[in-house]
């Protein structure tokens, strides 16, 4: 075995002074990798705290919307920053996890940063990330060395404004050093359930901790034990708060070609009509409206002023936002829809948007799940819209072993219904001969689900999407 693999750390934190972006970039990722995966958790803001603390504070530089939630937070953030963007703010967004590259994670102005300026950015806190570590029992995380890295970027811009979404939970997630003038908290179901809580009224114990103090509560519809806590908390917290359907909310919605026409009520009591969102289903409307209603509470609309937002700005923001990996089209003939369903409420959503958005006649799933889920729920939420699937494995060692998926996708669909291909490439392939058996490639698609992870590669595979790598999105 080589020097490089028996001792690869040195060669790696040379080469963060790489002058090949690429190279340096993978460099740093390689650091990243030897710190706690996100999967691996000690819930405490400990860490985060001293690290925020040694960089000056970098989080307190400008305000912010804090976004958690179980399902729709990444639309959700995509869409506050669209609309701040059009009312001449300049944005940074946090988001997590990634579909192709760490980069996507930190943006600025609506676009993921360079891998120049990520590594710089980890350069600058390198320093001081061993002097944290060198003062805790339990070294910074990976994810907490990303926030600390975004929070910093965002106050070397400068923004005026951070669009933050929580890793997971929310009271001790890393992301919770901020003080949020709103915090929004998306649809609440059972995901993490080892880690948050085995009902949402348990999760929603740790969601609500974004709430701080005299802040502004903008909270989706929530199963009622959620409710409850998410209410409870708020009033022990002098927060106000918006509620989809009471405050806010979809007045109304149409199919459009690709996409939807909605009318939203905003929490000022106004209706903002002919807004078109390019993205399918009941669940991205809602996102809509969470999005609108937090952006107009940011502005104080409703409360420090009656007027609304203006409604060409809201218009032209909505009708650009974009949300790869979320029921995005990847290819035609026949169809390539990529979803990043990753927990059955997650798929129920999606097999909603599938029938409702699509005319498949014939729709094939690929799908490989993470080992931690419930592939059981999820396989079962998505079989009524599926003719037959192929269970595959991504290339992550979280990846739910292929003959484990495959036994379950066998319980819920039955032999007949059921391909095994190991590589995800030859599972796309043959997904595909499925589809076209028919011989309508017109009614005939492809589904590949199941994590963000699978959806990240399979767009890789598949070249993505050509106008969101131009638009940076």
């Amino acid at each position: 075995m080589s020097d490089a693999s028996t001792n690869p750390q040195p060669e790696a934190s040379a080469d963060i002074w790489n002058d090949d972006p690429a190279v340096a970039l993978r460099a740093v990722e390689a650091q990243l990798a030897t710190r706690w995966p996100e999967t691996k958790l000690e819930p405490s803001l400990d860490r985060i705290a001293a690290l925020v603390d040694i960089l000056g504070q970098p989080q307190r530089a400008y305000p912010s919307i804090h976004i958690t939630g179980t399902n729709g937070k990444t639309s959700t953030a995509r869409m506050v920053e669209q609309l701040l963007r059009h009312f001449e703010l300049r944005t940074g967004r946090f988001t997590s996890p990634h579909v192709e590259s760490v980069t996507e994670r930190i943006s600025l102005d609506g676009e993921p940063i360079s891998a120049e300026l990520f590594v710089e950015t980890y350069r600058d806190i390198e320093p001081y990330l061993g002097m944290v570590d060198s003062t805790q029992p339990i070294k910074l995380s990976f994810f907490e060395v990303l926030t600390g890295m975004a929070y910093a970027a965002f106050a070397e811009a400068p923004v005026d404004v951070a669009v933050v979404e929580v890793g997971m939970g929310g009271s001790w997630d890393s992301t919770n050093v901020i003080d949020a003038s709103v915090a929004v908290i998306a649809p609440i179901a059972l995901d993490h359930v080892d880690k948050l809580g085995d009902t949402p009224g348990k999760i929603a114990v740790e969601k609500s901790g974004i709430i701080k103090k005299g802040a502004l509560a903008v909270v989706a519809q929530q199963p009622l034990d959620a409710a409850e806590v998410i209410l409870r908390h708020a009033v022990e917290h002098d927060a106000v708060v918006a509620r989809e359907g009471m405050e806010f909310g979809v007045v109304h919605r149409d199919m459009a070609i690709g996409g939807q026409l909605l009318t939203l009520r905003g929490i000022s009591g106004h209706e903002y009509d002919e807004i078109f969102i390019p993205l399918h289903g009941a669940h991205q409307a809602q996102n809509a409206a969470l999005a609108l209603a937090a952006v107009e509470g940011f502005f104080g609309v409703g409360s420090a002023h009656s007027q609304p937002l203006d409604i060409d700005k809201v218009r032209a923001a909505f009708s650009g936002v974009s949300s790869p990996g979320r029921l995005e089209v990847v290819r035609r003939s026949p169809t390539i829809v990529l979803d990043a369903a990753h927990n059955p409420a997650g798929a129920r959503v999606t097999a909603d948007a599938i029938g409702e958005s699509f005319g498949f006649t014939r729709l094939i799933g690929v799908i490989s799940t993470s080992g931690d889920k419930d592939s059981t729920g999820l396989l079962e939420a998505l079989e009524p819209v599926l003719a037959e699937v192929v269970i595959t494995q991504n290339s992550t060692q979280r990846a739910t072993p292929i003959d484990t998926l495959a036994e379950a996708a066998v319980e819920v669909f039955g032999p007949d219904r059921v391909q095994v291909e190991t590589r995800l490439d030859d599972a796309i392939d043959a997904a595909v001969a499925l589809a076209e058996e028919e011989g309508d490639l017109g009614g005939s698609g492809v589904l590949i689900t199941g994590s963000v992870i699978t959806v990240g590669e399979a767009r890789i595979l598949l070249g993505g999407n050509r106008n969101d790598r131009r638009n940076g999105r």
